[in-house]
């Protein structure tokens, strides 16, 4: 065998195993390591900074409280930069050589895809906290993030009220955009209405002029978006470039994600429609004191806090609160602690994580954008994942470990 092929040979068998590729690293005696693998470079960026301000933010509040079981947290952050293999690499990183206790990160399905078998095989916990389409099953993985059956069934059937039963879906192409459009298609005509077209588009999409000639042929009452990264904000663009915002209305289950609605002028994203758990002008006590935190932390001109954003800080406060209650920074432990029905009163309002999906009960809100801000215009409490609890019962199924696509 020669040296080239040697090479390849043990790479691939590496490849196949859990046998450590970074040297082994002891965890100091007086702190806990929380890893954080978000991008904050890449196409996504637009989505991982917030997140990653919001991890900062948790963590510097849990150690300024004392930290957890009387020790501090060290945060291990990698920026994986929208790349799948970085991904991976971070991954098995973060679980062998930083002896991680936690990990959280993970933005689209595809490096929630990538990470999660590497920490499952590793016995790692892991944190992955941002919308979703729904279906993961995994012992070792908690969703804090909502999923179409707790927003995409509330903001169809109300822009469907507000503007017509005809519908263009624009959607990414891939788990995400390619799931949430069946739950959208299943809403529309839950509801009296016709999808006229359903067109994906990869990431790294910038030209929608064909598709845009397209949805102006089909005439219909509504787009919906499901698009996704900093490159499919073009579309919007010339969408209104066409003159066709004030023509034909937009609903998204992703928009506002990465603060498009403030990238975006008035004139190109007013009147859009979105749905998420958390926006920033939700007026309570407990959000109120969070943004005063936050804004003192990163400063009065930051942005709006996301939704993704809000997520990451919330499932680090549910995991903290999984640790106290164990008692321990043993897996087994920590996930019998979560699985007993932990819940916070967070910035959103209560979030509980539901022990039989691993996935959260939470409010949901719809909001428009007006000048660049978020202005909520319904509410509904406790919406519990709908979609993931018909195919996922962790109780009575613990070594279930996969994602299901759910029928629709």
């Amino acid at each position: 065998m020669d040296r080239r092929s040697f090479i390849q040979s043990s790479a691939a068998a590496l490849a196949g195993t859990s046998i450590p590729l970074f040297p082994m690293v002891a965890m100091a005696a007086d702190e806990i390591v929380v890893g954080s693998i978000i991008d904050m470079s890449g196409g996504l960026d637009i989505y991982g900074k917030p997140m990653a301000d919001c991890m900062t933010l948790a963590v510097e509040e849990q150690n300024a409280a004392g930290g957890l079981l009387g020790k501090k947290i060290r945060l291990a952050n990698y920026d994986p930069q929208s790349n799948m293999q970085l991904y991976a690499q971070f991954a098995q990183q973060s679980a062998l050589k930083d002896k991680s206790t936690v990990v959280m990160g993970g933005i689209t399905s595809a490096s929630r895809e990538v990470i999660r078998p590497v920490l499952t095989r590793n016995k790692t916990l892991y944190f992955y906290n941002t919308q979703y389409e729904g279906g993961v099953c995994d012992r070792n993985t908690f969703c804090t993030g909502v999923t179409p059956g707790q927003t995409v069934a509330k903001l169809i059937p109300h822009a469907m009220k507000k503007w017509g039963k005809k519908v263009y879906v624009v959607a990414a192409d891939y788990n995400y955009g390619q799931i949430t459009s069946q739950w959208v298609k299943k809403f529309v005509q839950e509801n009296g209405g016709s999808v006229a077209s359903i067109d994906f588009f990869p990431l790294d999409v910038t030209n929608f002029g064909p598709t845009i000639s397209k949805i102006e042929q089909a005439k219909p009452d509504m787009i919906v978006s499901a698009l996704v990264g900093g490159a499919h904000i073009s579309f919007y663009r010339q969408w209104a470039a066409a003159g066709l915002t004030k023509k034909i209305p937009l609903a998204s289950t992703t928009f506002a994600g990465g603060n498009e609605q403030i990238v975006l002028s008035p004139a190109e994203a007013d009147g859009f429609l979105v749905s998420y758990n958390y926006f920033q002008n939700l007026d309570t006590p407990q959000n109120k004191a969070f943004k005063e935190r936050f804004y003192k932390r990163f400063g009065a001109d930051y942005p709006n806090i996301t939704e993704l954003a809000m997520g990451t800080y919330q499932g680090f406060k549910l995991w903290a609160e999984g640790v106290k209650k164990a008692g321990s920074l043993d897996r087994e432990k920590m996930i019998a602690a979560l699985e007993s029905g932990i819940s916070i009163d967070g910035p959103s309002g209560k979030v509980s994580l539901d022990p039989e999906t691993h996935h959260c009960v939470l409010n949901v809100s719809i909001a428009e954008v007006r000048n660049k801000q978020l202005n909520i215009v319904e509410t509904f409490q406790q919406q519990p994942p709908v979609d993931t609890s018909a195919v996922c019962n962790l109780k009575k199924n613990p070594k279930d470990n996969q994602q299901y696509v759910i029928k629709v």
